[in-house]
């Protein structure tokens, strides 16, 4: 039995990850790496903790004893990277979080791979990065696999820093790599200070819904479900070496994404037309704020036929109707301290 390490994989794109491949590789075994930080929840697992071939492990990728006792004692096959500090304006207030989990991290598991795997051809490091490393894009154009790196904020330059490492270790070490660079997810078990699912939360207590500047800002939606299938794709057939960008060919600006969310929230609600757009309010921009993300899906495409299986309305409406069948799991992650916080900052990811 094959063992693969999924990093950060009680977070919301991670724990996708995980039920994907519990699920569709009986034949592995599947570790789950999580630090349980404020946006790691084992409830988003419930349904595979049980799996014959699950097995989750509390541990920072940042401590060095760990990660050698982890990999001395499990034989471990393949690594999907997914663990990460992944809000710009966390980033902002406090870069030295990113830079340490970002890239001291990453470069960590790269060194206990590197250390563990005697025959390195026969395994895999799969990294998991992010569109923003490309920096902003005008009212034209997509982001290709050979764009060039223009990182604008502390979290970009992080993931931006870390992909080079990654890239350098397979050059340097002959490391067997591949790296996937993906555009904004959606979908069932989002943190709330990610920009739906903190509106869904605010429009279902008719609480303001903050927009960042005009709401002009354009960002290429993802569904997380097809995220993970293309993960699981390129872990399985992805060449080495090679990036594969990831999007969901759904450019929406802000405002018409949360108005159309509104329009959602008030047909599933029985409230009347127009009640839950009311509540949107307008708030200072956020410092660098970039002006439009999208996605060149073609090289997974054609390479690896992988298309989105969903349109950003078919995955908004299914996002709502998750989000409205568990309020309490809702409840549950906007309680306490963090709940002043997440009512007036959002991340568009």
């Amino acid at each position: 039995m094959k063992t693969i390490l999924i990093t950060g994989g009680a977070g919301f794109i991670g724990s996708h990850v995980i039920r994907r491949m519990v699920t569709n590789h009986p034949d592995t075994r599947v570790l789950n790496l999580d630090q349980l930080t404020y946006a790691g929840n084992l409830e988003n697992l419930k349904d595979i903790e049980n799996a014959s071939n699950y097995q989750f492990v509390r541990g920072n990728i940042c401590d060095t004893a760990f990660l050698e006792r982890l990999f001395r004692d499990n034989e471990i096959d393949g690594v999907i990277h997914l663990a990460a500090e992944s809000h710009v304006d966390r980033s902002i207030a406090d870069p030295m979080a990113f830079i340490n989990t970002n890239i001291v991290g990453t470069v960590n598991l790269l060194n206990a791979c590197r250390e563990a795997w005697k025959d390195p051809g026969t395994k895999l490091f799969y990294h998991i990065s992010t569109d923003e490393v490309y920096g902003s894009l005008g009212k034209d154009g997509l982001f290709t696999e050979e764009t060039a790196y223009d990182p604008r904020s502390p979290y970009s330059a992080s993931k931006a820093s870390s992909d080079h490492l990654v890239r350098a270790y397979h050059h340097t070490y002959g490391m067997p790599v591949v790296i996937s660079n993906c555009s904004n997810n959606y979908g069932p078990m989002q943190f709330p200070e990610k920009l739906i699912p903190l509106a869904i939360h605010n429009i279902l207590n008719m609480k303001s819904i903050p927009i960042y500047g005009k709401g002009e800002n354009v960002r290429d939606w993802l569904y997380v479900e097809d995220h993970a299938s293309a993960i699981e794709l390129i872990f399985s057939k992805g060449v080495h070496g090679r990036t594969y960008n990831i999007g969901g060919l759904n450019e929406w600006t802000n405002i018409d994404l949360i108005k159309l969310l509104c329009q959602i929230m008030d047909e599933k609600l029985g409230r009347v037309p127009g009640t839950s757009e009311k509540l949107i309010t307008f708030v200072k921009d956020r410092a660098g704020h970039d002006l439009r993300y999208a996605i060149d899906s073609t090289r997974i495409e054609e390479e690896l036929n992988w298309k989105p299986s969903l349109t950003f309305e078919q995955g908004l409406a299914r996002t709502v109707e998750w989000y409205l069948s568990n309020k309490a799991w809702m409840e549950n992650v906007t309680s306490g301290a963090y709940q002043s916080y997440y009512r007036t900052q959002y991340e568009e990811r």
